[in-house]
């Protein structure tokens, strides 16, 4: 077993706790599109039932029209009354054209009207199944994004989704094709002939116990498959988003080889799967073809001899042979159909396991049942001995306490800065702010009500954040500054622009604010990217300003920019900072010095700088006056 074989997504975690997927697409998508299903089986079932109708017409006419001894066997079809058949052989021969073509054209029409209705059921289903996903995704803690890659949730959202697309457009209507088709041929070959009808079907039951084998043996080669495409889907986006570090370090032949071996990995995975089909498809052939072999032989024997073979008896006429070897010939594709079926059952099983999986991860930060909303809040936060440890979303016992009994009070329009080495919780202790996750002890509190007691949507939009890593959507610089004002008018993105120092150089892109900024904003510089998501925060006006570490990707001159757009955005907001450079937070209205999760120091930057702790020696660090900064204990940042 190979090291990727051994590896564990964590979408096959939540496959397991899965029961009966496919069962419950249907109990839980079906009900609201069963008209489209209902019209689909209706025409499926008829346009099936047409296509069996020329071989026995083909049959009867054989008998008696074309035989020498064509008035001994009566013009008699199965179901149709005979008063309604013509009387003569050339009546009967044009009643049998026509109603031929007329058969001919009912399975054209109906299998129309079939792909038509079930394609819109099982393109509605999954439609419905690929938002709901995405909504759940967009509920999910963040705790869940922490240990997730990105290629890992697009293989559910797109893969996933698509091989239930095909289930239900091809291997659910094929399935039901294939049950209608061998029951009919069933029906008509007992009509005619039941003792060589026994001999035609004599594989079905082996095919049965063939395919029960096949499925038994191919699932969880399938579920390995659906981890592999993760796997590869992962190492492909991060290769693609790392294209720059891969250049820039020119290591070009080593992500060659990492996507290397997640390919073979996918590919020994899918040739796993294939080479049982392989076996599975070819014997379902042989079984058809040895059930045609035995109806050409004893019916060949029955005619050629004029008495019944062996333990058979009765009478075989050449019209009723002939419809046994279309029939029996009809009947062998669809079986040998079955392997594709059972394909695309387990491949769409394995997939919707991993979607009802995701769907039923539990949330546990949303709206308590009676959460109140934060209408115009005087923005006074109070953090109450806050302790917090990062715990996965599967819940087993995995923790890293990283916030440790912090308290603090930042005033409406004060200013609170956070400084401390890296890991030291800083970050942490605002996402608690917004709710990101949720503290283990303690409370944080808004205007005196604990951040659990309000309505998220009313508690976000009340805090503006600005981080270091600044993410843009791939729209025009005007859609992303937009972005959660949707109706804001141009004039108020322009002065949200010129607020954050940000309208000259948009001026200066080719199409202004129409110009695309490319995926994550690509097509911009670090501080271009910063100075719009500044004015995007602008624009949304909050009372708390959230800023991580927002100055410390950019220039020195840029940064002087920034901190202008960013000393305007901060009057009269209550402000939680996280500083890079100190010189940024010196007219904080109070400094916190964070170690190990713990506030270790605080004051305001003359009285920690009088301390002469570990603030006071990481400002004279930055201002240049001590020439050893590894006596600092930690990385500060």
């Amino acid at each position: 077993m190979s090291a990727y074989d051994e590896e564990e997504t964590p979408f096959d975690r939540y496959r397991e706790r899965v029961d009966r997927p496919l069962t419950r697409l249907f109990v839980e998508y079906a009900p609201g599109r069963l008209g489209w299903f209902s019209a689909g089986m209706v025409a499926n079932f008829v346009a099936r039932m047409a296509s069996l109708v020329p071989p026995v017409l083909l049959g009867v006419a054989i008998d008696a029209i074309f035989a020498p001894d064509a008035d001994a066997a009566a013009y008699s079809l199965p179901i149709v009354p005979d008063a309604w058949l013509p009387d003569g052989q050339m009546a009967q021969f044009e009643f049998t054209v026509i109603a031929i073509a007329v058969a001919f054209v009912a399975v054209a029409v109906f299998t129309w009207i079939y792909g038509v209705t079930a394609n819109l059921f099982a393109h509605g289903v999954m439609h419905a199944v690929r938002v709901d996903s995405f909504r759940k995704m967009q509920r999910l803690d963040q705790t869940f994004f922490d240990d997730k890659q990105t290629g890992e949730v697009m293989a559910v959202l797109n893969d996933d989704t698509r091989n239930l697309e095909m289930f239900l457009d091809n291997a659910l209507m094929d399935s039901l094709r294939l049950l209608v088709m061998v029951l009919g041929i069933a029906a008509v070959l007992f009509y005619l002939n039941w003792q060589l009808a026994f001999v035609t079907l004599f594989a079905v039951p082996a095919m049965f116990a063939f395919t029960i084998w096949f499925m038994k043996t191919v699932e969880p080669r399938y579920v390995r498959q659906r981890s592999a495409v993760a796997r590869l889907n992962t190492r492909l986006e991060n290769a693609i988003s790392g294209m720059g570090l891969t250049k820039a370090t020119a290591t070009e032949s080593y992500e060659v080889d990492r996507v290397r071996k997640s390919s073979r990995n996918f590919f020994d995975r899918t040739m796993d799967v294939l080479k049982l089909s392989y076996l599975y498809r070819p014997g379902m052939e042989l079984l058809a073809g040895i059930a045609f072999a035995a109806t050409f032989l004893v019916g060949g024997l029955w005619l050629a001899t004029g008495t019944a073979p062996g333990p058979l008896t009765g009478t075989l006429s050449v019209g009723d042979f002939v419809v046994f070897l279309m029939l029996t010939q009809r009947i062998v594709d669809p079986l040998a159909q079955v392997s594709d079926i059972v394909d695309q059952y387990e491949n769409a099983k394995a997939s919707s396991e991993r979607i009802f999986g995701l769907m039923d991860i539990d949330v546990a930060i949303e709206d308590a049942e009676d959460a109140r909303p934060l209408p115009d809040p005087d923005a006074r936060v109070e953090y109450v001995d806050v302790t917090f440890a990062y715990d996965n979303v599967l819940g087993d016992g995995d923790e890293e306490t990283v916030i440790e009994d912090v308290s603090f009070v930042a005033e409406p329009g004060e200013m609170v800065a956070l400084v401390g080495p890296t890991g030291a919780g800083k970050s942490t202790l605002l996402k608690l702010l917004l709710r990101l996750y949720d503290v283990d002890e303690g409370a944080i509190r808004i205007d005196g009500h604990d951040l659990r007691e309000l309505q998220l949507a009313d508690l976000r939009e009340a805090i503006g954040y600005v981080g270091q890593e600044t993410f843009l959507f791939d729209g025009t610089v005007a859609e992303n500054i937009r972005y959660g004002q949707f109706d804001a008018s141009d004039e108020a993105v322009r002065e949200a622009a010129k607020a954050a120092e940000a309208h000259e150089f948009i001026l200066g892109l080719p199409e202004g604010y129409e110009t695309r900024v490319g995926e994550r904003g690509t097509k911009l510089s670090g501080g271009q990217r910063q100075r719009i998501a500044i004015a995007r925060v602008v624009l949304q006006d909050p009372p708390i300003l959230v800023l991580d570490e927002a100055t410390s990707a950019v220039d020195t001159e840029t940064e002087l920019a920034i901190q202008r757009s960013i000393e305007r955005l901060t009057e009269d907001r209550t402000t939680l900072a996280i500083a890079h450079r100190l010189s940024t937070i010196r007219d904080a209205d109070r400094i916190l010095v964070l170690e190990d999760g713990r506030v270790v120091e605080r004051g305001t930057h003359e009285e920690l700088r009088e301390a002469e702790g570990r603030y006071a020696a990481l400002w004279s660090v930055q201002a240049g006056r001590v020439d050893e900064p590894a006596e600092l204990p930690g990385d500060f940042s």
